[in-house]
């Protein structure tokens, strides 16, 4: 009966221990390949209505699923909006977003490689060459 209390807290710990080295092991954007960098960034003051975020990233490939994993770890609020542009590091690329339809500069679209949105209701979308 003792023997049976000490392999179940020992279980238990275990269990606890896992659980807590799970949480904070996890993929950060610093771990992804691609070499990301923020370019600029905008959004709205405003709290009385939807949150809008709006990123430039360069990166050094197009590497597709780590553009959508990072367009996963940006921050989103529920009802709001936030859009992630891609671009390959070298090239032009904006240093100043909006909130506009047009959130850069119309020379800068044929460099956009890929876009990213999670939408109002948190569904996301990834586009690969949208301007084209």
């Amino acid at each position: 009966m003792k023997s049976f209390k000490t392999i179940s807290i020992i279980v238990v710990i275990g269990f606890i221990c896992y659980f807590f080295w799970q949480s904070f092991s996890g993929k950060e954007e610093q771990d992804l390949k691609g070499s990301f960098k923020e370019l600029a960034f905008i959004r709205n003051e405003q709290n009385s209505g939807p949150v809008l975020r709006v990123y430039a990233v360069s990166l050094s490939d197009t590497l597709w699923n780590e553009m959508k994993t990072y367009g996963d770890y940006k921050p989103h609020t529920k009802y709001g909006n936030t859009k992630v542009y891609f671009f390959l590091e070298g090239k032009p690329a904006p240093r100043e977003v909006s909130l506009d339809n047009a959130p850069f500069d119309e020379q800068f679209k044929k460099y956009c490689i890929a876009v990213y949105e999670k939408s109002a209701m948190s569904q996301s979308s990834f586009i690969q060459y949208p301007f084209r």
